[in-house]
């Protein structure tokens, strides 16, 4: 994976981040989701490196980043992790960029857009809705197929200990239930052999939990402080969801989006929730056709 990409660990804004580096021109910021790394963007980061500077941690918390103690989420918040985010690129010559975002990385990236639209480009989010909007969506259907955002969110050490005795079965049963196949095929090997190491590793599920704490209580209160307020996301928006992920279950996600931005443009991919690795091609055509406007 990621030949040819420079590797670095670099200061974020109390955490250290690992991540991968290549290309030149305009710079792009690649963000992961749960339970993954940045090995996710595998499929596509070599050809967008031909576009554009290609940047692509770990979140803290994840992979090879380091994994700051938190309680409650105080160190987890979408908007902590924002803050990592541009103390990364300043550290790299970049005041200005354009972000892509699946899933937990959508959620710290639309939170950058939201907090220092100075900063952002131009954004893509990858089969997400607000958090919010995602808590006031909840059904018993919901709370079925995602579970684990009510899971995760339990105090420490509960959901790090159960997860703790067998994280590999956990993390295999958590990427194949989202899958539009319920399957782990959808995974390099390479990359699934990176995701189960950082769930393995001693105290590697804290992390993770304290992302989900965060995003039960401070990351919807932060959120809907915002839509009181009536701050919006001013930079042009590309939300792309699977067929089969959460997202295509909630409403109309451009609709939904369009209440939060004001330029919004995309489309359903068909896949499940793991849309870059699911379906390569079509992420990366619509990529490519919104970032190089």
């Amino acid at each position: 994976m990621f030949e040819g990409f420079e590797t670095r660990e670099i200061a974020g804004e109390g955490a250290t981040l690992f991540c991968r580096i290549k290309g030149s021109g305009a710079p792009l910021l690649l963000l992961h989701g749960y339970p993954q790394t940045g090995a996710m963007w595998a499929p596509v980061a070599e050809q967008l490196a031909e576009h554009f500077t290609t940047i692509v941690p770990d979140l803290r918390g994840y992979g090879r980043s380091s994994a700051p103690e938190s309680s409650g989420g105080a160190n987890y918040s979408k908007r902590h992790m924002a803050r990592d985010m541009i103390a990364l690129m300043r550290a790299l010559g970049h005041d200005r960029f354009s972000l892509a975002g699946h899933d937990r990385g959508g959620r710290v990236a639309y939170r950058l857009a939201l907090d220092h639209p100075e900063r952002v480009e131009k954004l893509a989010l990858l089969d997400i809705l607000p958090t919010v909007e995602m808590w006031e969506r909840v059904d018993a259907g919901r709370m079925l197929s995602s579970y684990h955002w009510a899971f995760l969110a339990q105090p420490n050490p509960m959901p790090e200990r159960l997860i703790a005795s067998d994280p590999v079965f956990y993390l295999d049963h958590t990427l194949a239930s989202w899958t539009r196949d319920k399957s782990t095929a959808a995974f390099a090997p390479e990359a699934l052999a990176e995701y189960r190491k950082g769930f393995s590793r001693p105290g590697g599920a804290h992390g993770p939990c304290e992302d989900y704490r965060a995003g039960a209580t401070i990351d919807p209160a932060d959120d809907e402080a915002d839509r009181q307020a009536g701050r919006r996301i001013t930079c042009p928006t590309l939300v792309l969801w699977g067929t089969d992920g959460t997202p295509a279950r909630s409403g109309d996600p451009l609709a939904i989006w369009r209440d939060w931005a004001d330029a919004v443009e995309g489309q359903a991919i068909e896949s499940g929730h793991f849309l870059v690795e699911e379906a390569s091609q079509p992420v990366l055509d619509a990529l490519l056709a919104f970032l190089r406007k």
